[in-house]
């Protein structure tokens, strides 16, 4: 039996006591960060930059709409925590709209070759059930996910990819001298940046062609201009270069939007043939 001095001491209140600092209430344009609700696989490649705000104090508020599209809307919404304000970051925050507001379905022929994870859901969607018009609003914002995060593995030049939350998708907000940067068709670039531009293009979309992806839908209006370099987005439609009957087309399509752009700016000597057959090479 333990004698009386070696008897422990017994734990009193304060033994219990902590220092906490409390958070103020949330506004009506505020809301928990989301960081932590989601799937691992749901959150950007590794490595992450370091602007990525992962603190689960974190607080997300809206800051406005920044595009209105037909299938999607894109918001600015800044993540911060109140205890690290200098830590914040401001991300675009891309809404794909739910079927009875979205005024323009994708045509079947991005979806060739595409592959649901249930076939449950793919039925669905066949059938044009109130389900599957849900399900494909969701498969759409998976498809862009998909594709930024394989881009960004890839190197290539697109929005960092935060995470996806059923149909939204936070990524990386371009800008140039603090705003948002222009789409390229809103540029005047001289001779020598014009050049540089489409020999960008020309690596990006080689690069595309050898990974067997085309984006679907390149112009003018899906690229950024941020100063001297160029950012491709809007990546929902990524074809399968190979597993899509229309993959051929798609390319042909994309060498053909962008050619013509280049040439009506002042660089004469790019042919749309010409980059097709350069990029079939690097698919083969």
């Amino acid at each position: 039996m333990s004698s009386p001095e070696h008897t422990p001491d017994l734990l009193t209140e304060s033994d219990f006591s902590f220092d906490y600092t409390p958070y103020d209430d949330l506004d009506d344009h505020q809301r928990w960060s989301t960081w932590l609700d989601v799937e691992p696989l749901c959150r950007g490649p590794q490595p992450r930059p370091d602007w990525v705000v992962t603190s689960q104090g974190a607080i997300d508020t809206e800051l406005g709409i920044l595009k209105t599209g037909k299938e999607a809307d894109v918001f600015l919404l800044e993540r911060a925590d109140p205890l690290d304000p200098a830590g914040g970051v401001v991300m675009a925050a891309k809404r794909y709209r739910s079927p009875e507001h979205r005024t323009f379905h994708r045509s079947a022929s991005y979806t060739e070759g595409r592959s649901m994870k249930r076939s449950r859901d793919e039925r669905a969607v066949k059938r044009k059930s109130t389900f599957g018009r849900l399900v494909a609003a969701g498969e759409w914002a998976v498809s862009e996910w998909d594709a930024l995060r394989r881009f960004t593995e890839l190197g290539l030049p697109v929005p960092y990819p935060v995470q996806i939350d059923g149909t939204e998708l936070l990524m990386e907000w371009i800008t140039h001298d603090g705003e948002t940067a222009p789409r390229l068709a809103q540029t005047r670039p001289e001779p020598a940046l014009l050049a540089s531009y489409f020999d960008q293009l020309r690596e990006a979309m080689a690069t595309m062609a050898q990974a067997g992806i085309v984006h679907g839908d390149l112009s003018a209006y899906n690229i950024l201009a941020v100063g001297e370099r160029l950012v491709i987005i809007d990546l929902p439609q990524v074809v399968d270069l190979v597993g899509n009957l229309n993959g051929m087309d798609f390319l042909m399509r994309d060498c053909t939007n962008i050619c013509a752009w280049f040439r009506q700016k002042g660089l004469a000597s790019v042919d749309e043939h010409d980059l097709f057959g350069d990029l079939v090479a690097h698919a083969f």
